[in-house]
């Protein structure tokens, strides 16, 4: 401690030391506060499932390509494989602690496909973008919207397709209205599964998202 240190010239050094250190942290923090990223929060859609390269997943192209027209962000790809909305929901406080700049909100497909109510699915992301719009209200946040299969029936079909334009409306949230716009049942796109983008779909998923999340972004 230094008021047990009696040499001046150790004092000095002690002072000069906790100054500098101060001076680090000032830096660290200043750092820290000018910061800007982008979370991605999604399901195996965001993840990569499947790629011989989880780099090539849409997320990663898509902020090597802002990173190249001069935007400075870091990114976070917090895509989980087989996540729902209520998955996605019980983690987001953990995520949200990486205090995002934009944050890009797609979960839903396999609510779809497992045939989880509409309504569920909905009030779920509502609670995501509220609590993301309660935590940090200057994050801009945008809505990845998701179509149901054919398979599921027109009753499903019809209210889950409402769900996204709804609650971009409803909570004043810009929507990309369909993620797989240019690569929905385009075989040479698409992993044997028929459902998860091969890596050229992938870039065309970045393509299709890239036009929405471009207006909140700043230099």
């Amino acid at each position: 401690m230094p008021y047990l240190i009696f040499i001046s010239f150790f004092l000095m050094i002690a002072c000069g030391n906790s100054s500098d250190q101060t001076d680090k942290n000032q830096v660290e923090s200043k750092s820290s506060h000018d910061t800007k990223r982008i979370i991605y929060f999604g399901d195996s859609l965001t993840a990569g499932y499947g790629l011989p390269d989880f780099e090539d997943a849409w997320p990663h192209v898509l902020t090597k390509k802002i990173s190249a027209e001069g935007y400075s962000y870091q990114m976070t790809n917090a895509g989980v494989s087989g996540d729902t909305t209520s998955g996605g929901l019980g983690r987001l406080e953990w995520v949200l602690a990486e205090k995002p700049t934009i944050f890009v909100l797609e979960l839903g497909a396999n609510d779809m496909l497992r045939g989880i109510n509409p309504s569920v699915t909905k009030e779920n992301l509502r609670s995501m973008i509220r609590q993301i719009k309660s935590q940090y209200p200057n994050t801009k946040i945008l809505l990845v919207g998701m179509y149901a299969t054919p398979n599921m029936g027109k009753k499903f079909a019809k209210e889950f397709n409402s769900i996204y334009p709804d609650l971009s409306k409803e909570e004043d949230v810009p929507l990309v209205p369909f993620i797989l716009e240019k690569v929905a049942s385009i075989r040479k796109l698409n992993q044997k599964d028929g459902i998860h983008p091969t890596e050229a779909g992938h870039k065309l998923v970045a393509d299709t998202v890239y036009p929405y999340l471009k207006p909140l972004l700043v230099k």
